[in-house]
């Protein structure tokens, strides 16, 4: 009978203890919409390079096909299910012709740093209005995040026969 009044009085603890962490990441976006006034825009997305890390990317010819093999892994295994290699829509946008559309730093920051591209980024933020679905964060490394672009660069290469018309 102790060990019974045990587990009544503790699981409910246990829930409420267990379910308080989640306030971190729910705050991640919020927190880093208040560090800008809503007069005060990033320079970095005045220039079209989004909110994040990455301020200057550097792209190469000829690609790199060690790049875009890894890039083309990650993106089978954390992108596929919501975006297309084509220009059609389904959870997410198609990637066809991102790289012509976006610039490399705009691309990699919304892959690393999509709460505060959400909160702070006005392309990123009519996206989400068009697509109706926030895109979650997948945890990608910055490392991994330049490979993803290489394959991009790729896809739209022989998708649309051109990239990087956006640097």
């Amino acid at each position: 009978m102790k060990h019974f009044k045990k587990l009544i009085y503790g699981v409910p603890l246990l829930l409420v203890f267990s379910c308080g962490g989640g306030e971190t990441s729910q705050n991640q976006g919020e927190e880093a919409s208040s560090q800008t006034t809503e007069n005060e825009e990033p320079e970095t997305i005045k220039m079209g390079k989004g909110v994040g890390e990455f301020t200057e990317v550097e792209v190469s010819d000829p690609l790199n096909d060690e790049w875009i093999e890894r890039g083309q892994a990650i993106y089978d295994l954390k992108c596929s299910a919501c975006h297309k290699l084509t220009d059609q829509r389904v959870v997410g946008p198609g990637f066809q012709g991102v790289t012509n559309r976006r610039k490399p730093e705009w691309i990699m920051n919304m892959i690393t740093n999509v709460d505060a591209m959400l909160a702070q980024d006005p392309t990123a933020q009519k996206l989400l209005e068009e697509c109706m679905t926030r895109m979650p964060n997948q945890n990608i490394k910055p490392d991994d995040a330049r490979k993803i672009l290489e394959f991009f660069r790729h896809n739209d290469m022989e998708k649309a026969g051109q990239k990087d018309q956006a640097i």
